[in-house]
């Protein structure tokens, strides 16, 4: 049993103070009021998860990896033996020493069969965990893999108390015990979730004292509601939407160069998107740098060619792809369309840039002869509803280093593999990527699949979005570099 320590202090922090200031920030209710306190639950409440639970390394520049709960890392000569050390003196909420077993229990129930976490993909790597002591994690792997630390920075490895979520790795947890800046005192998804800082937080308190999360579904909702003064951080607007916030004294507006990126989905498994020739056509007729000005505005965003992988990642390529109509209208016929195609996308306001990004590939889609109806569904339970269960669609994705956005989107059989792409040859790839010890070697690899989605995969990614965030004039201490699950809410100050 651990030792519980419960001070005056961390009593006085369960109840709010009506002269305390507040941080108020949004989420979208993407699983319509699932949301769930786990972070490898397939519903995670993810704003909650950043604020409340601390990793064992955390994003540092370039996607490379730092420390957090972890404070320095090793492996052997094979990169299959990695052994993390802890930080000393942290503490949960509820007074728990944090130790080795919490780190062994937290990644060990990620590769739960019957939890069967979308997390789960990241970690399939791993073979085993063990402590070797109070504060030293040994991970050994089932091969090779260089980069192998990146993998931890995903923003649903957390790491949880063994003993609140009792032990038991066969289902989710639903403690809110971490040991992140903010506590939970008031949960509600569908509402207002109430949070309150943790004064024993390793790195010190957080600046505000309380933290509200607060539902909305809709992007234009989220507009209106920092209009009117009811959050105090946007995370990204359109271009049509930032003039709304010209006004320096009530607002101060940021420009995040990031890895995230809006897009079109087209399942691999299912008519006419079977064909490797119909999904190249729906893509290379695009005029990617006009998507962009349409959907983000100028300097908003950064050309791609339907590959995940951000400028930003070390393992980026850079591609051209030149709208190419003719070659498009050439496909399609070769496909068995020499008149064109008739096509149905479903969309959803469920992020930013969703709706406009719709809107304009209907219309540039014309020019290759392809007649797209777009189906509007709600932003209330899209990810549950509409997301991997249509044949095409939106989709949204948070950065990603690249050897985890392959693994959990393009590997075949992954949970998240939205486009259902399966292909042995490319998952050969991923592995011989992850084995190779030669940066330049293992580089070259990752080139070559990026080049591979652009020829034959189901994803059509135009642009990943330098987001446009407005803040509050109010706040202070929020990095202009920092990409929206990289934010360290317990540096924001307001005044």
């Amino acid at each position: 049993m651990k030792s519980a320590v419960i001070t005056a202090v961390a009593l006085a922090t369960l109840s709010f103070s009506v002269q305390a200031e507040t941080l108020r920030i949004s989420h979208e209710l993407g699983y319509g009021g699932a949301e769930s306190l786990d972070p490898i639950s397939p519903t995670p409440f993810s704003q909650l998860s950043q604020t409340v639970f601390s990793r064992l390394v955390r994003q540092g520049e370039h996607d490379q990896a730092v420390a957090d709960l972890a404070t320095e890392w090793s492996s052997d000569a094979d990169a299959k033996v990695w052994t993390f050390k802890l930080r000393q003196g942290v503490t949960f909420h509820n007074g728990n020493v944090f130790d080795a077993d919490d780190v062994v229990y937290s990644l060990s129930r990620i590769k739960s069969e019957t939890i069967d976490s979308p997390a789960r993909a990241v970690l399939d790597i791993v073979d085993s965990i063990s402590a070797l002591d109070s504060h030293t994690v040994q991970i050994n792997l089932q091969s090779a893999h260089a980069d192998f630390p990146i993998l931890l920075m995903d923003y649903r490895v957390r790491i949880m108390d063994k003993e609140s979520c009792g032990n038991d790795m066969s289902k989710l947890c639903e403690s809110d015990n971490g040991t992140g800046p903010y506590k939970v005192v008031k949960l509600d998804p569908l509402g207002t979730t109430q949070l309150t800082r943790f004064e024993n937080y390793w790195e010190g308190p957080a600046k505000i004292e309380k933290l509200e999360i607060i539902a909305i579904p809709d992007q234009q909702a989220r507009v209106s509601a920092m209009q009117a003064g009811q959050i105090d951080l946007l995370p990204s607007v359109t271009s049509q939407q930032q003039a709304l916030f010209a006004d320096k004294n009530r607002y101060t507006i940021q420009n995040v160069p990031t890895g995230r990126w809006a897009g079109l989905i087209m399942r691999t498994d299912t008519a006419p998107f079977d064909n490797p020739k119909v999904r190249q056509a729906m893509r290379i007729f695009a005029d990617r740098d006009t998507f962009g000005k349409l959907v983000m505005g100028d300097g908003g965003y950064i050309v791609s060619c339907d590959t995940p992988v951000w400028s930003g990642d070390q393992y980026a390529a850079e591609m051209q792809c030149p709208a190419d109509i003719e070659q498009a209208k050439t496909l399609l016929a070769q496909a068995g369309y020499p008149n064109g195609l008739d096509v149905t996308l479903h969309y959803s306001d469920v992020d930013y840039g969703t709706l406009r990004l719709a809107e304009v590939y209907q219309q540039q889609a014309k020019t290759a002869g392809i007649n797209v109806t777009l189906a509007l569904t709600p932003a209330d339970g899209y990810w549950t509803d509409t997301w991997m269960v249509e044949p095409f669609f939106v989709t949204s994705w948070f950065q990603r280093q690249a050897d985890q956005v392959f693994n959990e989107i393009y590997r075949s059989g992954a949970k998240w593999n939205e486009s259902h792409w399966n292909n042995a040859e490319f998952d050969q790839k991923l592995d011989a990527a992850r084995q190779e010890l030669d940066f330049a070697k293992r580089k070259a690899i990752y080139l070559d699949l990026q080049q591979q989605l652009f020829a034959e995969g189901g994803a059509f990614i135009p642009f990943h979005q330098n987001a446009v965030r407005v803040i509050s004039a109010k706040l202070s201490g929020l990095a202009a570099d920092t990409e929206e699950m990289a934010i360290r809410f317990q540096d924001i100050d307001k005044q």
